[in-house]
């Protein structure tokens, strides 16, 4: 569902990501670890077209994004960690605004609409405007539009940061909803607990290169995900 093949990517001469390789397939609840300046961010956004990349190849059900950026567009969906959202618009023209994007038809935008706003708990808030939201019922907006074409990928940066307990836990469950349905799921994190318990395959990124990266059982063995990501990291100071 998403392949990276030898990613470089620099920023002013200076790289950042050392010839990557990741491969997501359906199925699959992927975890990008590390620390913050790792590059777990610059990944995301060469994914997703909004940087560009010195080398290698970045394929999305099959289809090149620089050769068919459309196409990889229509099947995914991207949250950054701080969702930036029209706030003139009032939640459920938010909502329909990303559906037109997609082509969704009206009967199945209400239903899905429908359906995630009961999940989040937002159903009384979509007709008020965005500008009125917190910062976490903006996140669990931008949630419900990614979802609204039922992306085969859906792309996340920090996705738990900001959501509450009771939002984080059905989170949880859309994603696991979502890959018995085929779909693939990849996010970086930072709540290891949450990401050893959560994904099926994990990915340790150190100063653009991943360490350490296989099946969550694999990566862990009889450790904990924290305590392997710190032997790492001590290791590399």
């Amino acid at each position: 569902m998403l392949k990276i093949e030898k990613l470089v990517k620099a920023y002013d001469g200076r790289p950042v990501l050392h010839g990557l390789d990741l491969n997501i397939e359906a199925g699959d609840i992927y975890g990008f670890i590390g620390k913050n300046g790792a590059g777990k961010t610059t990944t995301i956004k060469c994914i997703m077209g909004l940087l560009d990349y010195e080398e290698g190849n970045i394929y999305i059900d099959g289809k090149d994004i620089r050769e068919d950026p459309l196409a990889c567009k229509q099947v995914s969906a991207y949250i950054p960690d701080n969702p930036r959202l029209y706030e003139f618009l009032t939640g459920i023209d938010y909502i329909n605004f990303v559906a037109d994007v997609y082509g969704v038809s009206e009967k199945d935008r209400e239903e899905r609409t429908l359906e995630l706003a009961q999940v989040f708990d937002l159903t009384q808030d979509l007709g008020s405007k965005i500008s009125s939201y917190s910062h976490g019922m903006q996140q669990k907006l931008a949630i419900i539009a990614a979802l609204v074409h039922r992306p085969k990928l859906l792309i996340l940066d920090e996705p738990f940061v900001g959501l509450d307990p009771t939002a984080t836990h059905y989170l949880k469950e859309v994603f696991h909803k979502m890959v018995d349905e085929g779909a693939a799921i990849f996010f970086s994190t930072h709540v290891l607990e949450v990401a050893q318990k959560l994904c099926n395959k994990v990915a340790i990124l150190r100063d653009g290169k991943i360490v350490k990266e296989g099946t969550t059982s694999q990566v862990t063995q009889d450790a904990s995900l924290e305590e392997i990501f710190m032997e790492l990291m001590n290791h590399a100071s």
